[in-house]
């Protein structure tokens, strides 16, 4: 059988090597091939004849409605004439004077050749400044809405324990892969995914504060150790995730739709606006919760004053779970939303916008969550924006001079309280 096998290949490779064996073969069997376009003014041209001729081989192709079209050839060897049959061009289309019906062509290293002929210039289109800050600025509120959401349980968690958590990037990294795992590794409906991967966010958050923070806090631990302790455990879960989803980027499904018409020069897809109401619609319930329900304003009275708050008979230890509960389950949305923004999932998708989160922090003020609301979409629209003066691969550093300029002249932030020495 190998013997055989081995016979039919050797034949199989002459009969592609020998022309005059190939020239009995059907033309869509030739291993090689001359292709290209045919385009006027950078639209396509359907319906044109294109001949090829060479190495006693006539081929003839007809240009799709895309106006590529390919001419299968026996050999590879000698010049080939490629000729655009001006007569078979459609009503209307007309080449420029001195234009080249006819190209000579050879065979390189590989089993095709390109040749495009092209009727006349495309059209330029430019546009308008105005144009390109409205679409860019709807970018960076969108941007900003998704930041807000990871920025206020990360100031929610400063207010009520004094720690800058410098894990929070990987709480929204956990969000974005969860969505994965739901929607991709079990096949489930997007729409289950999401709210089952912000159930498994806010149980991350419980279990990050049960295991971890509450045991260093009744020990007494200072703010600065445990902020140490955040930077290990960031590196600690982006290697972890690394190690389980690679180094690569993954997609979520229902990522790739279409544009909405009829807004100008603004692109919005659905995923954009879906997107867009979600963050306004979970940012307003959470505003409500806080400002309305007895659990929020416990929270507020905590991150004001824990002392104060423990002191009239709120239990600060139980307030500050529900917060890393809320904070985790906000981080893992923003996860979701940041994925497709992006778009993809990378193990290390959170940490590169965690100093845009803490900008957001420190800008709208230290500890408040409002102030956070507002930081927020203030970095978004600059980030954004600032693309239209500096190149986009500085654009957070942009945002960060913005925040360095407003912190000199109120450094307790836009919504934050001075504080009082003494």
């Amino acid at each position: 059988m190998a013997l055989l096998a081995g016979l039919f290949s050797g034949a199989l490779l002459f009969g592609l090597a020998n022309p005059a064996a190939a020239e009995t073969q059907n033309p869509e069997d030739f291993p090689f091939a001359v292709q290209g376009n045919v385009r006027v003014a950078g639209e396509p041209v359907a319906g044109a004849t294109v001949t090829v001729t060479g190495s006693e081989y006539t081929g003839e192709a007809t240009t799709a409605d895309n106006g590529a079209w390919r001419v299968p050839v026996p050999s590879k060897e000698g010049t080939y004439t490629v000729e655009l049959d001006e007569a078979s061009l459609p009503d209307g289309v007309t080449a420029p004077e001195g234009f080249e019906f006819t190209q000579e062509v050879e065979f390189g290293a590989t089993s095709t050749i390109t040749r495009n002929f092209t009727l006349g210039a495309a059209e330029r289109t430019t546009t308008s400044f105005w144009d390109q800050f409205a679409s860019r600025a709807v970018n960076g509120l969108n941007f900003g809405l998704m930041l807000a959401l990871a920025a206020i349980g990360a100031s929610l968690v400063f207010g009520t324990t004094g720690l800058s958590n410098f894990a929070h990037g990987e709480m929204v990294t956990f969000g974005a892969l969860a969505a994965l795992l739901f929607a991709v590794a079990l096949d489930m409906p997007i729409w289950v995914a999401i709210p089952l991967a912000v159930i498994l966010s806010a149980l991350f958050g419980f279990g990050m504060d049960a295991g971890l923070w509450r045991p260093l806090r009744r020990k007494g631990i200072g703010t600065v150790q445990l902020m140490i302790v955040s930077i290990g455990l960031s590196l600690a879960l982006r290697y972890i995730f690394q190690m389980f989803v690679g180094g690569g980027t993954l997609n979520l499904p229902g990522g790739a739709t279409s544009n909405i018409p009829g807004l100008g020069p603004i692109r919005l897809s659905i995923t954009d606006v879906i997107s867009m109401g979600v963050s306004v619609v979970v940012i307003i319930a959470f505003a409500w919760w806080l400002m309305r329900t007895r659990i929020g304003r416990a929270t507020r009275a905590v991150s004001d004053n824990p002392s104060l708050a423990a002191a009239s008979g709120i239990d600060v230890d139980a307030v500050v779970r529900i917060v890393w509960i809320m904070a985790a389950a906000l981080a893992g949305l923003s996860g979701v939303l940041w994925a497709y923004f992006r778009p993809g999932i990378k193990w290390d998708m959170g940490t590169s916008i965690l100093l845009l989160i803490f900008a957001a922090i420190t800008l709208g003020g230290l500890g408040t969550a409002f102030g956070a609301l507002v930081g927020a979409i203030i970095v978004g629209l600059l980030v954004e924006v600032s693309t239209l003066w500096i190149p986009s691969d500085l654009k957070y550093v942009g945002a960060l001079v913005v925040l360095i300029v407003i912190l000199l002249f109120r450094p307790q932030g836009l919504l934050g309280r001075r504080e009082r020495i003494g």
